[in-house]
């Protein structure tokens, strides 16, 4: 517990700690939009397709070196 010995401390405190809250705030709106873009269907399906265009590089290789 800290022991302010103005008013002056308190309000510096306050205002730094609602300035703390609210970059977390933003913060948190970032995580939820990042989020969000993430669980789209299309993110799913460019997902899927670049593992399957390097699954498929990966058999063609193997094939052409057998």
């Amino acid at each position: 517990m800290k022991n302010y010995s103005t008013f002056e401390d308190i309000e510096y405190d306050l205002k730094r700690l609602n300035l703390e809250r609210q970059i977390a705030f933003e913060e948190l709106k970032g995580v939820k939009g990042q989020i969000k873009e993430d669980l789209k269907p299309l993110h799913w399906l460019q997902t899927a397709v670049k593992y399957a265009s390097k699954f498929g590089s990966l058999m063609l290789l193997k094939k052409i070196i057998k």
